[in-house]
């Protein structure tokens, strides 16, 4: 997707954006909350189905006004789901034991404690 030329908002809204939308209960009351994962402070509230566009609109305006590049879409293809991390033996040990003591592979037991 990228080019050298360069693109206008129309053409990055139609863009394959990853928008987020949150149902939130809060002192607040009870609505929508969405975010844009490429746009950072990029978030509408309220009626956040109808509200996300104009919010990446202007957004998006505000970057190339100012000279900033526009992200483009995240191609989650390009993740296999595997990364290689190395660690201090004394971490590796302990985790290794947590694993058998939890009856699971220190792949699953890493796993968990990283979603956590």
């Amino acid at each position: 997707m990228a080019s050298v030329e360069k693109m206008t908002v129309k053409e990055y809204l139609d863009l394959p954006y990853h928008i987020v939308i949150q149902h939130l209960n809060d002192e607040s009351g009870s609505y929508y909350f969405a975010t844009v994962r490429e746009f950072d402070g990029c978030m509408s509230h309220g009626d956040a189905c109808e509200n996300i566009r104009e919010a990446m609109e202007l957004w998006i305006e505000g970057k190339l006004e100012g000279g900033f590049p526009v992200p483009e879409p995240i191609d989650e293809s390009q993740y296999s789901g595997k990364f290689v991390l190395r660690l201090p033996k004394s971490l590796h040990a302990r985790l290794a034991t947590e694993a058998e003591r939890e009856g699971i592979s220190l792949n699953q037991y890493a796993l968990y404690r990283l979603s956590m």
